[in-house]
């Protein structure tokens, strides 16, 4: 299930947007989703795909589940949050949804350190915490989704 939300996420935010006007939240949105997210969203992938690799029915052992999050995941996902927060917004509507993204991230990427520490401890309680604040950030992410198809929506933005 973490998959496919995560790749309905990319699914969505990779989509062109078409619209027409002058409408500033419409001209942010589209420039938010077609250019400022394009790089952010291929580092976001490399992680997921990369901790999608050693978890669930592909999971191995805990050595390497915990190199792969330790050497790969963590530092990709730090990088793709470096320009997530670099990217650039002109309108109070979308800021508000790209802090969403930001904080959902952040939720997500502190549960990967977390998912180490119970590792590296064989602590089943951390590795509950962890998969907490993952299901935690999976919401985040699907309101996130919610609230670019209803900017989308009001600003008659058609998502593709």
């Amino acid at each position: 299930m973490r998959k496919t939300l995560f790749r309905y996420f990319f699914l969505l935010i990779s989509v062109f947007l078409v619209g027409c006007g002058s409408d500033p939240v419409q001209e942010d949105l589209l420039n938010y989703v077609n250019k400022e997210l394009k790089q952010t969203g291929e580092l976001e992938n490399i992680a997921l795909d990369a901790y999608d690799s050693v978890t669930g029915q592909n999971y191995k052992d805990d050595q390497t589940m915990y190199d792969v999050i330790s050497l790969t995941v963590i530092p990709t996902y730090r990088d793709f949050i470096t320009e997530l927060e670099d990217v650039k917004v002109e309108t109070e509507e979308v800021r508000k949804l790209h802090e969403q993204y930001i904080e959902a991230a952040t939720i997500q990427q502190g549960a990967f350190s977390l998912i180490l520490t119970a590792l590296e401890n064989q602590s089943h309680e951390k590795m509950s915490e962890a998969n907490a604040k993952l299901a935690e950030a999976r919401k985040m992410l699907r309101d996130y989704n919610k609230g670019i198809e209803d900017l989308a929506k009001e600003h008659d933005v058609e998502l593709n």
